[in-house]
């Protein structure tokens, strides 16, 4: 497939990944974009997509339309086109096939902006990710749409497509990411607390709970293992593993 002369969804995940170089290469037409024909995740991915998306209909009781419907669009200076797997009311429904140990928040955190691009150009509320991990798990979850993180997305996105339009290589560019905190998935948002005295403080003191609770539980597993099989007791000045006629061991202080 050509990829000159626009940018799409999959562009604008490596432009904020700061995979500057590669596609700059690829866009002006000095390198040929990877032969994906051999690569598993991704023919895994198209091939399932058909089931992921019947999954979903049958998940959410619904009917999707719109199945790969292209959009073409300028925005700004940049020309855009997006694939949409399918709609669903006034949301777009894409499909992704991951590993059976990866986790919907990174997910949604490595297609946002695609997800972004796609909302966009659909002029949809946002979008239903649709996602199989491995061979035993589905999940969907809602991404709205959200124009500050669209906006400061496509100013780097535009930042690069000058590059491809003045045919200048680009050099040691460094992304800032932009958070996605602000941005609902299934209308919850994630805060950063990271300046509540109040929050950092209980934190502190859970996590000192925890590693402390956790000593404790390896030291009382440790103490009962020590005890043999014809040892009613094992002690020391401090405290004594003692056993009942019932085999069952306790810890006591002396």
């Amino acid at each position: 497939m050509k990829r000159t002369g626009f940018i799409g969804g999959s562009d604008c995940v490596k432009i904020m990944q700061g995979d500057w170089q590669t596609l700059w290469e690829v866009k002006t037409g000095r390198k040929e974009p990877d032969n994906l024909s051999d690569n598993i995740a991704v023919q895994l991915g198209s091939w399932t997509e058909s089931f992921n998306l019947s999954w979903f209909e049958k998940q959410h009781n619904c009917v999707l339309s719109g199945h790969q419907y292209e959009y073409e669009q300028i925005v700004g200076t940049v020309a855009c086109r997006g694939t949409v797997d399918a709609r669903w009311n006034n949301a777009i429904v894409e499909a992704k096939h991951t590993n059976a140990f990866n986790k919907m928040d990174d997910v949604v955190e490595l297609y946002m902006p695609q997800i972004q691009l796609y909302a966009h150009l659909a002029k949809a509320d946002g979008t239903h990710l649709s996602v199989i991990f491995g061979n035993s798990k589905w999940e969907s979850t809602f991404v709205h749409y959200n124009d500050e993180y669209f906006n400061s997305m496509w100013a780097v996105v535009s930042d690069f497509w000058s590059y491809v339009l003045s045919d200048t290589q680009p050099n040691n560019i460094e992304v800032q990411p932009i958070s996605t905190d602000a941005i609902p998935l299934d209308k919850m948002v994630r805060r950063n607390a990271s300046r509540d005295n109040q929050f950092i403080d209980a934190a502190v003191t859970y996590l000192n709970g925890y590693e402390h609770n956790r000593v404790f539980e390896n030291a009382k597993k440790t103490l009962k293992q020590m005890v043999g099989p014809e040892e009613r007791e094992v002690y020391c000045d401090q405290l004594a593993v003692r056993k009942d006629k019932r085999g069952a061991l306790r810890i006591v202080k002396r």
